[in-house]
């Protein structure tokens, strides 16, 4: 059953690869957002590939690719599209927004003022969009990957926890070892260049609808009741730790449920494990809960919180 699911994985890292030097984990975890019928926003310092990942990523799977820059003067309308008034013909036409696509790339999502950022709300809790209170379905692929810079904080809008906790998962992009980094320079000096990349022979998956088929299976992947009491101790253990203020919800619950099961999946196994749910709960918990401020001022991060409240519940046996 999930072996499909595994194999479709597999390719789409191989073609990856052929553009992104390493970061498997990251490439895995996005994977797992789409396989979830998820959203994913990406952290990261400037020059990490995380925008080049999503184009490559786009190209692999054979889907509409769309990308947003958010600037301080973008409208929401920006976003998702506007009527037009057509002179000649006395009607209205809807220009469709850069939304209206499979993959939308929503590139630096914290440069934007809280109205814009608003404007991905319904479209990525419901795949519609309500334009002049008429109703557009999105595709049924459709899925933000949304990038931001973690050390630069002037002129930028935090995203409200309502908004982030809309994300299934925030996936942290760190530097390349040295290895690694050797081998992004060596591929530039060989003629590899990123933009330029219908130069590179990306293979796509046979058909897009190939990933609504792994969606299928993910959701039939089976969860023990001991594994879901492990989830939920996981999520209610983050009320109650002593540096947060505020913990996750019972949407970070169910979150934490399909992105094991997806990860069970990507592993060819047809039932999820504790260390399914210890291996994605980093990802799909870190920008559900708050730090107390004086946990931030001690240099605190909110995945120590996360190491301290895991190690504390009891694995089911």
């Amino acid at each position: 059953m999930s072996d499909s699911v595994g194999s479709t994985v597999t390719h789409l890292k191989g073609e990856v690869a052929k553009a992104i030097v390493g970061q498997d984990d990251v490439i895995e975890q996005v994977l797992i957002a789409l396989l979830t019928e998820g959203h994913a926003l990406i952290e990261g310092v400037p020059g990490t590939a995380k925008t080049l990942l999503v184009k490559v990523l786009a190209r692999a799977i054979g889907a509409e690719f769309g990308r947003i820059q958010f600037t301080p003067d973008l409208m929401p309308a920006d976003v998702t599209g506007t009527n037009i008034f057509n002179m000649a013909t006395s009607t209205f036409t809807l220009r469709h927004g850069p939304i209206f696509t499979d993959l939308l790339l929503a590139d630096e999502i914290n440069r934007t003022p809280p109205k814009t950022q608003a404007a991905l709300l319904e479209a990525m809790e419901e795949r519609q969009v309500t334009i002049d209170g008429e109703l557009h379905k999105l595709s049924p692929l459709f899925t933000v990957l949304a990038t931001q810079n973690p050390i630069e904080y002037e002129g930028t809008y935090p995203l409200p926890e309502a908004q982030l906790d809309r994300f299934m998962l925030k996936i942290i992009v760190n530097y390349p070892n040295a290895d690694e980094e050797l081998r992004v320079v060596a591929n530039w000096n060989a003629g590899f260049n990123s933009r330029r990349l219908e130069d590179i022979e990306i293979q796509p998956i046979p058909d897009a609808a190939a990933m609504l088929d792994c969606r299928s299976q993910v959701r039939a992947v089976t969860v023990e009741e001991g594994v879901q009491r492990y989830i939920v101790a996981i999520v209610r253990g983050t009320r109650g730790a002593i540096n947060l203020s505020w913990g996750a919800s019972p949407r970070a619950a169910v979150a934490l449920l399909l992105c094991s099961k997806a990860l069970a999946a990507i592993r060819g196994r047809s039932f999820v494990t504790p260390d399914d749910v210890k291996e994605i709960a980093k990802p799909v918990l870190r920008h559900r809960i708050v730090l107390r401020s004086e946990a931030e001022i001690e240099g605190t991060s909110p995945d120590q919180v996360l190491d301290e409240v895991i190690s504390s519940i009891d694995v089911p046996r």
